[in-house]
């Protein structure tokens, strides 16, 4: 036997005796207790050394994203290897693109039915089942990224929110974050509210209802659908996410006219959905395992972005794309419908005003201490951009 080989089984003998000894609580030696010795406990009925395996767990995830999409399908990416890389392969997550297994709107539902175990997603695209489950997501003119995760992990947000997925069988976990996003694609410039009125436009969540308010007829449409609707005509114009997206699903080829900012996402949260009655399955520590998976999922997901969408953006101005502010007009009447909804929508339902409440009382903090330091730090730094 060659010398690598023979060091190599050696290692990997030692560290199979050494993970038996610890899964027992015993070691090579003890105090008050049985003394295994080296190799650690015995079967009673062959004598060989006892082995303890982890029990083997395979899910499938279902997301609403195309897999082209390295940074929000990358999430769901990152989740998986985590989680097989944590758990030593003994607990997998196969991963599957809209489309695959379910639409990619109809993530919800097949986690909610059992279809498949968990699910990657954004849940302003549910608001005709629940309103309140954008908050999950982000509203118009909310939190940002930073202040989004804050209210959701410390803030106690997340607690409220699952609550109401416990109506869906379903526990979700915060799972990425795409930071500010841009305001779309346009075919032709929009100057003021007036210009809103007929325009055909995708946009899900509550940034739709208030377009709609504002005059525009509006569609949602999952991520590999957009494209095609807006070169044919179906839509005038689309929001995504930002420049590095963008770019890769080409609406810069048949949209000229670049909008920012995307008032209507400002910090818009990703999930995955977990069946309820499969994480009641699921070993205690295959349940931390996944918990602390989403968690880096959630930050690999917002580094991308900010590493990548800075480049991506240069690039699509080198293709002639003409980058457009909305006009102060389109804010103001966009702000005031935006709040507008919500405050009806709250008087409305009580479970609605449960979360709502809070998340206003959040935000009004939030906006007090981020537009001090900030602010005041962006304004003076960004001057020159």
């Amino acid at each position: 036997m060659k010398r690598r080989e023979f060091l190599k089984q050696a290692v990997a003998g030692a560290a199979g005796v050494a993970g038996a000894a610890a899964a027992t609580g015993c070691g090579s030696s003890s105090s008050g207790g049985d003394n295994f010795g080296a190799e650690g406990p015995r079967s009673a009925t062959t004598g060989a050394p006892a082995v303890h395996t982890q029990p083997k767990v395979s899910w499938r995830l279902t997301s609403s994203f195309p897999r082209g999409l390295d940074t929000i399908f990358g999430g769901a990416e990152v989740l998986a290897e985590r989680v097989a890389a944590m758990s030593n392969g003994a607990f997998t997550i196969q991963t599957h693109p809209a489309g695959e297994i379910v639409p990619g709107l109809q993530v919800l539902d097949a986690v909610q039915q059992g279809t498949v175990e968990v699910g990657q997603t954004a849940s302003y695209y549910y608001t005709g089942k629940n309103p309140a489950l954008a908050f999950d997501t982000c509203v118009p003119f909310g939190l940002t990224a930073r202040q989004q995760t804050a209210w959701l992990e410390e803030g106690g947000g997340l607690e409220l929110l699952r609550d109401l997925f416990a109506d869906f069988n379903i526990i979700n976990f915060p799972g990425g974050n795409t930071g500010a996003q841009m305001g779309g694609w346009f075919k032709k410039e929009i100057n003021s509210a007036h210009d809103l009125k007929g325009l055909k436009i995708r946009i899900p969540g509550l940034g739709g209802e208030v377009m709609n308010r504002l005059g525009a007829t509006v569609q949602v449409l999952a991520g590999g659908d957009i494209y095609p609707a807006l070169e044919r005509g179906v839509i005038d114009a689309t929001e995504w996410v930002g420049p590095y997206d963008d770019e890769k699903l080409g609406f810069y080829k048949v949209a000229k006219y670049y909008y920012y900012p995307g008032w209507w996402e400002p910090g818009p949260s990703l999930s995955f959905y977990v069946n309820r009655d499969d994480w009641a399955q699921l070993p205690r520590d295959y349940q931390a395992i996944f918990t602390s998976a989403a968690k880096d999922a959630a930050v690999v997901m917002q580094a991308r972005y900010d590493a990548r969408n800075p480049a991506a953006l240069s690039r699509l101005l080198g293709q002639g794309v003409q980058l457009k502010k909305f006009s102060d007009d389109i804010m103001d009447a966009a702000q005031k419908a935006t709040f507008e909804i919500l405050e009806e929508q709250a008087e409305a339902d009580p479970r609605y005003r449960a979360v709502y409440e809070p998340w206003k009382k959040a935000r009004s903090e939030a906006f007090r201490w981020w537009g001090t330091a900030e602010l005041a730090y962006s304004q003076f730094a960004y001057r020159g951009a």
